[in-house]
């Protein structure tokens, strides 16, 4: 089991929320009952304050054409919270660098160090070249390890002098830099290329909902060349009282899923270059009459039409408390979590479930 401390982060649905799973970051057709709450700030602000009451450390904001700028909104939401952190997304390669630190400096000195930046390299070549971008895979993930480079050294307050493939960089340096809050970089990717700039920048590598016997491999590799890096996992929650409810919520969500919405989102899926997403994809196959629990408790339902982390894990509290703690015995330092719908899942999981993961973690430190 890792020795970092266990932070829980919740999601924040600036695309619409519901009681159903839709699409995330591109602009898709979405149901009426994924986004039957619109995504605006004063439910966004709802959310925010809920995850914040129900104890979650921050809050992750999505990055893409289908959702409001992440920089805004979270500027925005700081203003009506009070503690929670926000873990910023930001497609790298977009925006210079410097200009990345910043509003990454301005935001962490106005909001007291509240900020986490999840730096997105992009998975989705449709998506990359409405925003301009036409460069292939794995020279978008070296562009990337430039941009977190430079962007590191600037939020540490060291002048930058920087002349690679992608960037060319003189005389950068933030001005009086509030360097007394660290800003962590998390960052995702399951290529090679993704997996070297993890090892080489990253302070929290970001995987997503697998079976655990899928990701011990990974950690391992990862360990191997990275020691200090820590990992998150992203991963939805359906958790209730019983495992029965909690499986008749899984059914009723698979019921109300219209087959012409998986075959066009399977459809986008397969023309994405992104390798985690294909891992997703590998789990159902793309199929609603597949075997969607893929391991004790993990169902691959929610993938057939969202893109990105895919899984749930779906059981009573107890046995989704005990789920997330065998991922915390793999090595997974942090938990970024969600629900259908967000407002009310917070409270759910705060409340029902992480006491009950805390509580296996404090009984397992104390047989040690």
């Amino acid at each position: 089991m890792s020795d970092n401390p266990l932070l829980l982060h919740w999601f924040l649905p600036t695309g619409g929320d519901g009681r159903d799973p839709g699409g995330v970051t591109a602009v898709q057709g979405r149901t009426g009952a994924a986004t039957r709450r619109p995504a605006d700030i004063g439910y966004l602000t709802q959310v925010a304050r809920a995850a914040e009451q129900a104890g979650f450390h921050s809050l992750l904001t999505p990055v893409g054409l289908g959702c409001v700028d992440p920089w805004i909104l979270t500027a925005a939401l700081a203003q009506h919270t009070d503690r929670i952190g926000f873990l910023v997304a930001f497609r790298a390669g977009f925006a210079s660098p410097t200009l990345l630190a910043q509003q990454a400096d301005a935001f962490r000195r106005f909001a007291g160090g509240r900020l986490r930046l999840n730096v997105v390299t992009g998975g989705d070549p449709a998506e990359q070249r409405a925003y301009g971008d036409h460069v292939d895979h794995d020279r978008r993930y070296a562009r990337t390890d430039e941009v977190m480079g430079v962007l590191r050294d600037l939020l540490d307050g060291k002048r930058v002098d920087h002349h690679g493939e992608h960037l060319r960089i003189d005389g950068a340096q933030l001005h009086e830099p509030a360097v007394r809050y660290p800003v962590p970089l998390y960052f995702g990717g399951a290529s090679p290329a993704a997996e070297a700039v993890a090892a080489r920048r990253a302070d929290v590598q970001l995987l997503w909902g697998e079976p655990p016997a899928a990701l011990a491999g990974r950690i391992d590799r990862l360990r191997a060349a990275a020691p200090e890096l820590r990992y998150g996992l992203r991963l939805h929650i359906i958790s209730r009282d019983t495992a029965a409810e909690a499986w008749a919520e899984a059914d009723r969500i698979l019921a109300g899923i219209d087959p012409e919405a998986v075959r066009a989102s399977q459809e986008r899926f397969a023309r994405m270059d992104s390798t985690g997403q294909a891992r997703m994809a590998a789990l159902h196959g793309g199929s609603a009459d597949a075997k969607l629990e893929v391991a004790p408790n993990l169902w691959a339902g929610i993938g057939l039409v969202r893109e990105g982390a895919g899984t749930a894990l779906v059981g009573s509290h107890d046995e989704v408390a005990q789920r997330l703690h065998e991922y915390r015995c793999l090595g997974i330092d942090e938990f970024v979590l969600s629900g259908y719908p967000h407002l009310e899942e917070a409270y759910r999981v705060g409340e029902e479930v992480a006491p009950r993961l805390r509580a296996l973690l404090a009984r397992a430190g104390a047989d040690a």
